[in-house]
Protein backbone atom coordinates (compact mmCIF):
# COMPACT_ATOMS: atom_id res chain seq x y z
CA UNK A 1 0.00 0.00 0.00
CA UNK A 2 1.48 3.27 -1.30
CA UNK A 3 2.38 5.61 2.04
CA UNK A 4 1.46 9.19 1.89
CA UNK A 5 1.75 11.75 4.78
CA UNK A 6 -0.61 15.11 5.74
CA UNK A 7 1.35 17.94 7.11
CA UNK A 8 -1.34 20.71 7.91
CA UNK A 9 -2.08 22.64 11.27
CA UNK A 10 -5.14 22.94 10.35
CA UNK A 11 -7.15 19.84 11.70
CA UNK A 12 -10.63 19.89 9.69
CA UNK A 13 -8.43 20.84 6.25
CA UNK A 14 -6.13 17.77 7.33
CA UNK A 15 -9.13 15.49 8.25
CA UNK A 16 -10.74 16.23 4.62
CA UNK A 17 -7.43 15.56 2.68
CA UNK A 18 -7.02 12.06 5.07
CA UNK A 19 -10.07 10.61 4.20
CA UNK A 20 -10.15 11.50 0.52
CA UNK A 21 -7.13 9.81 0.06
CA UNK A 22 -8.05 6.85 2.45
CA UNK A 23 -10.64 6.25 -0.19
CA UNK A 24 -8.18 6.20 -3.08
CA UNK A 25 -6.47 3.00 -1.09
CA UNK A 26 -3.58 4.82 0.23
CA UNK A 27 -2.35 4.36 3.56
CA UNK A 28 -2.36 8.06 5.21
CA UNK A 29 0.29 9.67 7.71
CA UNK A 30 -0.98 12.79 9.49
CA UNK A 31 1.03 15.64 11.07
CA UNK A 32 0.23 18.58 12.85
CA UNK A 33 3.53 20.66 12.65
CA UNK A 34 6.56 20.35 9.89
CA UNK A 35 8.56 18.98 13.16
CA UNK A 36 6.25 16.57 13.73
CA UNK A 37 6.12 16.11 9.77
CA UNK A 38 9.48 15.26 9.70
CA UNK A 39 9.78 12.94 12.41
CA UNK A 40 6.92 10.65 10.85
CA UNK A 41 9.04 11.03 7.17
CA UNK A 42 12.25 10.07 9.13
CA UNK A 43 10.10 6.72 11.09
CA UNK A 44 7.89 6.07 7.77
CA UNK A 45 9.34 6.68 4.84
CA UNK A 46 6.22 7.87 3.22
CA UNK A 47 6.07 7.80 -0.93
CA UNK A 48 4.42 11.19 -0.85
CA UNK A 49 4.39 14.09 1.15
CA UNK A 50 1.31 16.79 1.08
CA UNK A 51 2.50 20.03 3.14
CA UNK A 52 1.11 23.67 3.75
CA UNK A 53 2.81 26.25 2.79
CA UNK A 54 2.51 28.26 6.00
CA UNK A 55 2.64 26.78 9.42
CA UNK A 56 4.02 28.15 13.05
CA UNK A 57 7.82 26.91 12.99
CA UNK A 58 8.96 25.06 10.55
CA UNK A 59 7.28 25.99 7.71
CA UNK A 60 6.48 24.39 4.22
CA UNK A 61 8.93 25.81 2.43
CA UNK A 62 11.97 24.20 4.87
CA UNK A 63 9.83 21.13 5.30
CA UNK A 64 10.27 20.71 1.36
CA UNK A 65 13.82 21.49 1.67
CA UNK A 66 14.50 19.12 4.24
CA UNK A 67 12.39 16.21 2.17
CA UNK A 68 14.43 16.44 -1.14
CA UNK A 69 17.93 16.68 1.07
CA UNK A 70 16.67 12.96 2.62
CA UNK A 71 14.85 11.63 -0.56
CA UNK A 72 14.97 13.75 -3.57
CA UNK A 73 12.98 10.81 -4.86
CA UNK A 74 9.92 11.86 -3.13
CA UNK A 75 7.10 13.23 -4.58
CA UNK A 76 5.97 16.60 -2.58
CA UNK A 77 2.64 18.34 -3.26
CA UNK A 78 2.29 21.82 -1.47
CA UNK A 79 -0.81 23.56 -0.09
CA UNK A 80 -1.66 27.03 -0.63
CA UNK A 81 -4.19 29.46 -0.32
CA UNK A 82 -6.33 31.31 -3.04
CA UNK A 83 -4.24 33.58 -5.08
CA UNK A 84 -0.79 33.10 -3.78
CA UNK A 85 0.12 31.55 -6.67
CA UNK A 86 3.84 32.86 -6.71
CA UNK A 87 4.69 31.19 -3.57
CA UNK A 88 3.55 27.90 -5.37
CA UNK A 89 5.43 28.48 -8.15
CA UNK A 90 8.94 28.90 -6.01
CA UNK A 91 7.83 25.83 -3.76
CA UNK A 92 7.69 24.27 -7.52
CA UNK A 93 11.39 25.80 -7.89
CA UNK A 94 12.79 23.62 -5.04
CA UNK A 95 11.58 20.60 -5.87
CA UNK A 96 7.77 20.16 -5.23
CA UNK A 97 5.81 18.32 -8.21
CA UNK A 98 3.11 20.61 -8.42
CA UNK A 99 0.77 22.28 -6.04
CA UNK A 100 -2.96 22.33 -4.74
CA UNK A 101 -4.92 25.82 -3.92
CA UNK A 102 -7.55 26.15 -0.94
CA UNK A 103 -10.28 25.23 -1.06
CA UNK A 104 -9.53 22.75 -3.19
CA UNK A 105 -11.62 19.91 -5.57
CA UNK A 106 -11.14 16.86 -4.60
CA UNK A 107 -11.17 15.26 -7.52
CA UNK A 108 -8.63 17.32 -8.70
CA UNK A 109 -6.63 16.56 -5.78
CA UNK A 110 -6.76 13.01 -6.32
CA UNK A 111 -6.15 13.19 -9.64
CA UNK A 112 -2.46 15.68 -8.83
CA UNK A 113 -1.86 13.09 -6.10
CA UNK A 114 -1.96 10.06 -8.91
CA UNK A 115 -0.37 11.87 -11.56
CA UNK A 116 3.02 12.49 -8.90
CA UNK A 117 3.16 8.90 -7.73
CA UNK A 118 3.17 7.95 -11.55
CA UNK A 119 5.62 10.33 -12.04
CA UNK A 120 7.73 8.80 -9.16
CA UNK A 121 7.32 5.68 -10.57
CA UNK A 122 8.85 6.73 -13.86
CA UNK A 123 11.80 8.35 -12.25
CA UNK A 124 12.51 5.54 -10.17
CA UNK A 125 12.55 3.30 -13.18
CA UNK A 126 14.65 5.38 -15.45
CA UNK A 127 17.31 5.96 -12.92
CA UNK A 128 17.62 2.07 -12.90
CA UNK A 129 17.52 2.10 -16.79
CA UNK A 130 20.30 4.74 -16.61
CA UNK A 131 22.52 2.93 -13.69
CA UNK A 132 22.02 -0.67 -15.74
CA UNK A 133 23.05 0.83 -19.14
CA UNK A 134 26.36 2.74 -17.25
CA UNK A 135 27.11 -0.81 -15.71
CA UNK A 136 27.01 -2.01 -19.33
CA UNK A 137 28.65 1.08 -20.78
CA UNK A 138 31.53 1.08 -18.27
CA UNK A 139 32.45 -3.02 -19.61
CA UNK A 140 31.63 -2.79 -23.32
CA UNK A 141 35.02 -1.41 -24.14
CA UNK A 142 36.94 -4.18 -22.18
CA UNK A 143 36.59 -7.19 -24.61
CA UNK A 144 37.35 -10.96 -23.09
CA UNK A 145 36.22 -14.35 -22.69
CA UNK A 146 38.98 -15.57 -21.57
CA UNK A 147 39.63 -17.40 -18.09
CA UNK A 148 41.85 -14.67 -16.68
CA UNK A 149 39.75 -11.68 -18.18
CA UNK A 150 36.71 -13.42 -16.87
CA UNK A 151 38.51 -13.01 -12.93
CA UNK A 152 39.20 -9.67 -13.76
CA UNK A 153 35.62 -8.85 -14.66
CA UNK A 154 34.77 -10.49 -10.97
CA UNK A 155 37.05 -8.70 -9.17
CA UNK A 156 35.95 -5.06 -11.12
CA UNK A 157 32.61 -6.38 -10.06
CA UNK A 158 33.55 -6.82 -6.19
CA UNK A 159 35.69 -3.80 -6.08
CA UNK A 160 33.71 -1.16 -8.25
CA UNK A 161 31.06 0.16 -5.02
CA UNK A 162 33.35 0.23 -2.38
CA UNK A 163 36.05 3.51 -1.28
CA UNK A 164 39.03 0.55 -1.39
CA UNK A 165 42.38 1.88 -3.31
CA UNK A 166 42.88 -0.02 -6.11
CA UNK A 167 46.42 -0.51 -8.39
CA UNK A 168 46.17 -2.37 -11.58
CA UNK A 169 49.28 -3.98 -12.98
CA UNK A 170 50.20 -5.33 -16.66
CA UNK A 171 52.22 -4.50 -19.23
CA UNK A 172 52.09 -1.09 -21.63
CA UNK A 173 48.61 -1.57 -23.72
CA UNK A 174 46.83 -4.17 -21.66
CA UNK A 175 43.70 -1.61 -20.89
CA UNK A 176 44.41 -0.47 -17.53
CA UNK A 177 42.75 2.80 -17.81
CA UNK A 178 39.86 0.66 -19.29
CA UNK A 179 39.57 -1.16 -16.16
CA UNK A 180 39.87 2.08 -14.14
CA UNK A 181 37.11 4.08 -15.87
CA UNK A 182 34.91 0.49 -15.61
CA UNK A 183 35.45 0.68 -11.89
CA UNK A 184 34.37 4.32 -11.57
CA UNK A 185 31.39 3.42 -13.78
CA UNK A 186 30.14 0.77 -11.82
CA UNK A 187 30.41 2.93 -8.73
CA UNK A 188 27.83 5.26 -6.85
CA UNK A 189 30.74 8.06 -7.95
CA UNK A 190 29.96 7.45 -11.93
CA UNK A 191 28.28 10.77 -12.27
CA UNK A 192 30.89 12.72 -10.55
CA UNK A 193 34.26 13.63 -12.25
CA UNK A 194 36.45 10.95 -13.42
CA UNK A 195 40.23 12.49 -13.60
CA UNK A 196 43.19 10.52 -15.10
CA UNK A 197 47.15 11.79 -14.93
CA UNK A 198 50.24 10.37 -16.25
CA UNK A 199 52.60 10.47 -13.80
CA UNK A 200 55.39 9.65 -16.55
CA UNK A 201 53.93 12.49 -19.53
CA UNK A 202 54.44 15.28 -16.46
CA UNK A 203 57.95 17.02 -15.94
CA UNK A 204 58.83 16.32 -12.14
CA UNK A 205 58.75 20.30 -11.38
CA UNK A 206 55.59 20.53 -12.40
CA UNK A 207 54.11 17.59 -11.31
CA UNK A 208 53.44 18.59 -7.58
CA UNK A 209 51.38 21.50 -8.92
CA UNK A 210 49.53 19.54 -11.04
CA UNK A 211 48.47 16.73 -8.53
CA UNK A 212 47.95 18.92 -5.94
CA UNK A 213 47.33 22.32 -7.28
CA UNK A 214 48.94 25.52 -6.47
CA UNK A 215 48.12 29.52 -5.38
CA UNK A 216 49.27 32.30 -6.99
CA UNK A 217 52.88 33.52 -6.30
CA UNK A 218 54.13 29.72 -5.54
CA UNK A 219 56.72 30.09 -8.36
CA UNK A 220 57.19 32.01 -11.08
CA UNK A 221 54.50 32.17 -13.41
CA UNK A 222 51.98 31.26 -10.85
CA UNK A 223 50.08 34.36 -11.23
CA UNK A 224 46.61 32.80 -9.84
CA UNK A 225 45.21 30.05 -7.96
CA UNK A 226 45.21 26.40 -9.59
CA UNK A 227 42.85 23.29 -8.70
CA UNK A 228 44.88 20.06 -9.06
CA UNK A 229 43.56 17.09 -10.20
CA UNK A 230 42.66 15.53 -6.70
CA UNK A 231 40.79 18.40 -6.32
CA UNK A 232 38.71 18.16 -9.85
CA UNK A 233 38.46 14.97 -9.24
CA UNK A 234 36.41 16.02 -6.12
CA UNK A 235 33.35 13.37 -5.27
CA UNK A 236 34.63 11.17 -8.32
CA UNK A 237 37.91 9.19 -9.00
CA UNK A 238 41.11 10.26 -9.78
CA UNK A 239 43.22 7.75 -11.79
CA UNK A 240 46.93 7.55 -11.37
CA UNK A 241 48.54 5.94 -14.17
CA UNK A 242 52.10 5.08 -14.40
CA UNK A 243 52.17 5.65 -10.87
CA UNK A 244 55.49 3.64 -10.58
CA UNK A 245 57.22 7.01 -11.84
CA UNK A 246 56.38 9.23 -9.26
CA UNK A 247 59.17 10.93 -7.93
CA UNK A 248 60.41 9.96 -4.56
CA UNK A 249 60.18 13.61 -3.25
CA UNK A 250 56.71 13.67 -4.16
CA UNK A 251 55.42 9.76 -2.54
CA UNK A 252 55.42 11.08 0.51
CA UNK A 253 53.05 13.70 0.09
CA UNK A 254 50.94 11.15 -2.07
CA UNK A 255 50.36 8.96 1.06
CA UNK A 256 49.41 11.76 3.18
CA UNK A 257 46.72 13.09 0.74
CA UNK A 258 45.44 8.89 0.42
CA UNK A 259 45.92 8.32 4.74
CA UNK A 260 44.25 12.03 5.47
CA UNK A 261 41.86 12.20 2.91
CA UNK A 262 43.37 16.69 2.04
CA UNK A 263 46.07 18.06 0.20
CA UNK A 264 48.07 21.12 0.59
CA UNK A 265 48.53 23.27 -2.66
CA UNK A 266 51.98 23.70 -3.70
CA UNK A 267 52.69 26.94 -1.70
CA UNK A 268 49.58 27.50 0.29
CA UNK A 269 49.59 26.99 4.43
CA UNK A 270 46.41 25.13 4.32
CA UNK A 271 44.85 22.03 3.65
CA UNK A 272 42.10 21.28 1.92
CA UNK A 273 39.80 18.12 2.62
CA UNK A 274 38.59 15.76 -0.33
CA UNK A 275 36.55 13.19 -1.22
CA UNK A 276 38.28 11.64 -3.74
CA UNK A 277 38.28 7.54 -4.57
CA UNK A 278 41.63 6.57 -6.20
CA UNK A 279 42.43 4.44 -8.85
CA UNK A 280 46.33 3.67 -9.80
CA UNK A 281 47.80 1.90 -12.17
CA UNK A 282 51.34 0.63 -13.58
CA UNK A 283 53.24 -1.55 -15.47
CA UNK A 284 56.61 -1.28 -13.82
CA UNK A 285 57.51 -4.26 -10.90
CA UNK A 286 56.51 -2.16 -7.96
CA UNK A 287 58.49 -4.24 -5.72
CA UNK A 288 61.65 -4.36 -7.35
CA UNK A 289 61.53 -0.79 -7.18
CA UNK A 290 60.71 -0.84 -3.77
CA UNK A 291 63.86 -3.14 -3.11
CA UNK A 292 66.03 -0.67 -5.23
CA UNK A 293 64.59 2.60 -3.24
CA UNK A 294 62.93 3.90 -5.79
CA UNK A 295 59.42 3.68 -4.12
CA UNK A 296 58.29 3.67 -1.06
CA UNK A 297 56.84 0.48 0.38
CA UNK A 298 53.89 1.81 2.61
CA UNK A 299 52.58 3.96 -0.22
CA UNK A 300 52.84 0.30 -2.05
CA UNK A 301 50.62 -1.00 0.57
CA UNK A 302 48.28 2.00 0.70
CA UNK A 303 47.51 1.92 -2.84
CA UNK A 304 47.77 -1.66 -3.44
CA UNK A 305 44.52 -2.10 -1.23
CA UNK A 306 42.55 -4.35 -4.13
CA UNK A 307 45.46 -5.51 -6.98
CA UNK A 308 44.11 -5.86 -10.65
CA UNK A 309 46.57 -7.65 -12.68
CA UNK A 310 45.81 -7.01 -16.48
CA UNK A 311 47.22 -10.40 -18.37
CA UNK A 312 48.89 -10.02 -21.77
CA UNK A 313 47.52 -10.97 -24.83
CA UNK A 314 49.89 -13.43 -25.38
CA UNK A 315 48.76 -14.96 -22.21
CA UNK A 316 44.70 -15.12 -23.58
CA UNK A 317 44.78 -15.57 -27.17
CA UNK A 318 41.54 -17.14 -27.30
CA UNK A 319 40.42 -13.37 -26.85
CA UNK A 320 42.52 -12.14 -30.09
CA UNK A 321 38.96 -13.22 -32.34
CA UNK A 322 36.81 -11.25 -30.67
CA UNK A 323 39.21 -8.49 -30.08
CA UNK A 324 39.64 -8.45 -34.06
CA UNK A 325 35.63 -8.03 -34.43
CA UNK A 326 35.39 -5.66 -31.90
CA UNK A 327 38.37 -2.80 -33.65
CA UNK A 328 36.90 -3.93 -36.91
CA UNK A 329 32.90 -2.51 -35.89
CA UNK A 330 34.54 0.28 -34.07
CA UNK A 331 36.81 1.52 -37.20
CA UNK A 332 33.91 1.03 -39.53
CA UNK A 333 34.45 -2.35 -40.89
CA UNK A 334 31.12 -2.97 -42.04
CA UNK A 335 31.03 -6.19 -43.42
CA UNK A 336 35.23 -6.77 -43.46
CA UNK A 337 35.94 -10.05 -42.15
CA UNK A 338 39.22 -11.47 -41.26
CA UNK A 339 39.27 -15.29 -42.75
CA UNK A 340 39.84 -17.91 -40.25
CA UNK A 341 43.50 -18.53 -41.32
CA UNK A 342 44.13 -14.69 -40.84
CA UNK A 343 42.82 -15.41 -37.43
CA UNK A 344 44.79 -18.21 -36.58
CA UNK A 345 48.38 -16.62 -37.39
CA UNK A 346 47.14 -14.08 -35.41
CA UNK A 347 46.43 -15.78 -32.46
CA UNK A 348 50.10 -16.87 -32.86
CA UNK A 349 51.63 -13.85 -32.67
CA UNK A 350 52.46 -12.15 -29.28
CA UNK A 351 51.68 -8.59 -29.34
CA UNK A 352 54.57 -7.18 -27.30
CA UNK A 353 52.39 -3.72 -27.35
CA UNK A 354 48.95 -6.13 -26.36
CA UNK A 355 45.66 -4.62 -26.93
CA UNK A 356 46.79 -1.58 -28.41
CA UNK A 357 49.31 -3.07 -30.83
CA UNK A 358 46.39 -5.05 -31.68
CA UNK A 359 44.18 -2.50 -32.40
CA UNK A 360 46.33 -0.18 -34.65
CA UNK A 361 47.13 -3.76 -36.52
CA UNK A 362 43.45 -3.79 -37.45
CA UNK A 363 42.99 -0.03 -38.33
CA UNK A 364 45.40 -0.26 -40.47
CA UNK A 365 44.90 -3.26 -42.35
CA UNK A 366 40.74 -2.05 -42.62
CA UNK A 367 42.52 1.17 -44.59
CA UNK A 368 44.90 -0.99 -47.11
CA UNK A 369 42.79 -4.29 -47.69
CA UNK A 370 42.77 -5.54 -51.14
CA UNK A 371 38.76 -6.43 -50.51
CA UNK A 372 36.16 -7.78 -47.67
CA UNK A 373 38.13 -10.57 -46.86
CA UNK A 374 41.48 -9.96 -45.63
CA UNK A 375 43.79 -13.00 -45.98
CA UNK A 376 46.95 -13.82 -44.29
CA UNK A 377 48.91 -12.61 -46.77
CA UNK A 378 48.07 -8.90 -46.13
CA UNK A 379 49.49 -9.40 -42.90
CA UNK A 380 52.67 -7.82 -42.12
CA UNK A 381 56.37 -9.62 -42.33
CA UNK A 382 56.59 -9.13 -38.62
CA UNK A 383 53.20 -10.58 -37.12
CA UNK A 384 53.74 -13.39 -40.26
CA UNK A 385 57.05 -14.29 -39.35
CA UNK A 386 56.56 -13.60 -35.39
CA UNK A 387 53.48 -15.87 -34.66
CA UNK A 388 54.80 -18.23 -32.12
CA UNK A 389 55.57 -22.17 -33.15
CA UNK A 390 52.67 -24.53 -31.59
CA UNK A 391 54.87 -27.16 -29.69
CA UNK A 392 53.85 -30.54 -29.38
CA UNK A 393 53.65 -32.84 -26.32
CA UNK A 394 56.32 -33.19 -24.63
CA UNK A 395 57.13 -29.50 -24.11
CA UNK A 396 60.91 -30.25 -23.56
CA UNK A 397 62.43 -33.66 -25.99
CA UNK A 398 64.96 -34.75 -23.40
CA UNK A 399 67.88 -36.77 -25.52
CA UNK A 400 68.31 -40.65 -25.22
CA UNK A 401 71.10 -40.38 -22.56
CA UNK A 402 69.47 -38.18 -20.02
CA UNK A 403 70.26 -34.65 -19.02
CA UNK A 404 70.88 -32.50 -15.78
CA UNK A 405 67.45 -32.05 -14.21
CA UNK A 406 69.10 -28.82 -12.88
CA UNK A 407 70.73 -27.51 -15.89
CA UNK A 408 67.39 -27.63 -17.43
CA UNK A 409 65.56 -26.09 -14.80
CA UNK A 410 67.96 -23.16 -14.88
CA UNK A 411 67.55 -23.17 -18.52
CA UNK A 412 63.70 -22.77 -18.40
CA UNK A 413 64.49 -19.60 -15.76
CA UNK A 414 66.67 -17.81 -18.11
CA UNK A 415 64.19 -18.22 -21.17
CA UNK A 416 61.63 -16.81 -18.56
CA UNK A 417 63.35 -13.86 -17.45
CA UNK A 418 64.27 -13.27 -21.71
CA UNK A 419 60.82 -13.73 -22.49
CA UNK A 420 59.92 -11.14 -19.90
CA UNK A 421 62.84 -8.39 -20.53
CA UNK A 422 64.00 -9.88 -17.13
CA UNK A 423 60.75 -7.89 -15.30
CA UNK A 424 60.94 -10.57 -12.13
CA UNK A 425 57.27 -10.51 -11.47
CA UNK A 426 56.08 -11.11 -15.23
CA UNK A 427 58.90 -14.20 -15.62
CA UNK A 428 57.31 -15.80 -12.12
CA UNK A 429 53.59 -15.63 -13.63
CA UNK A 430 54.76 -16.59 -16.66
CA UNK A 431 56.21 -19.73 -14.52
CA UNK A 432 53.09 -20.16 -12.54
CA UNK A 433 55.29 -19.29 -9.57
CA UNK A 434 55.09 -16.89 -6.73
CA UNK A 435 58.22 -14.47 -7.18
CA UNK A 436 60.34 -15.15 -4.43
CA UNK A 437 60.41 -19.08 -6.00
CA UNK A 438 61.91 -17.12 -9.10
CA UNK A 439 64.16 -14.93 -7.01
CA UNK A 440 65.60 -18.30 -4.92
CA UNK A 441 65.83 -20.39 -8.07
CA UNK A 442 68.03 -17.41 -9.67
CA UNK A 443 70.28 -16.92 -6.84
CA UNK A 444 70.63 -21.07 -6.62
CA UNK A 445 71.88 -20.88 -10.28
CA UNK A 446 73.85 -17.48 -10.03
CA UNK A 447 71.25 -16.22 -12.62
CA UNK A 448 71.85 -12.08 -12.97
CA UNK A 449 70.40 -9.36 -15.09
CA UNK A 450 72.02 -8.59 -18.01
CA UNK A 451 72.86 -4.92 -16.43
CA UNK A 452 74.54 -6.95 -13.57
CA UNK A 453 76.44 -9.27 -15.62
CA UNK A 454 80.13 -8.57 -15.62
Amino acid sequence: MVRVLIVDDDVSLRRVLEYNLQEEGYEVLTAGSGEEGMRLFDERSPALVVTDLKMPGMGGFQLLRQVKERSPETAVIVITAFGAVEAAVEAMKAGAYDFITKPFNREALKLTVRKALAMQGLTRENRRLKEELSEREAFRSIVGISRRMEEVFRIIDRVADTEATVLITGESGTGKELVARAIHGRSSRRDEPFVAINCAAIPRDLLESELFGHVKGAFTGAVKDKAGRFQQAEGGTLFLDEVGELPVELQSKLLRALQEREVQPLGGTTVQKLDVRVVAATNADLEEAIAEGRFREDLFYRLSVIPVHLPPLRERKEDVPLLVRHFTAKHGGGQVTFAPETLTVMEGYGWPGNVRELENTVERMLIMRNGDTITPEELSEKIRKGRQPQRECPVVNLPDEGYSLEQLEKEIVIEALERNNWNQSSAARFLRIPRHTLIYRMEKYAITTPERKK
